[in-house]
């Protein structure tokens, strides 16, 4: 499955990545390729968190808008 993350640069050092279909899934790198790395990471420890409690999967629609 795949998830869309948002990859911020923050001022002060580094990137914070986050994905807006799995709340409070979030990770931070000094570079934009080890947060990528990270949320990768986080999103498979989030997703193994719920099944091991029996809770679904979250269903993912995402649509793109142009403004």
């Amino acid at each position: 499955m795949k998830y869309k993350a948002i990859l911020e640069n923050q001022e002060t050092d580094g990137y914070t990545v986050y994905v807006p279909s799995l709340p409070g899934c979030v990770s931070q790198g000094k570079t934009a390729e080890e947060a990528m790395a990270n949320i990768k990471e986080a999103i498979e420890v989030y997703l193994e968190s719920l099944r091991e409690r029996n809770l679904p999967l979250p269903r993912v629609h995402e649509e793109e808008v142009a403004v």
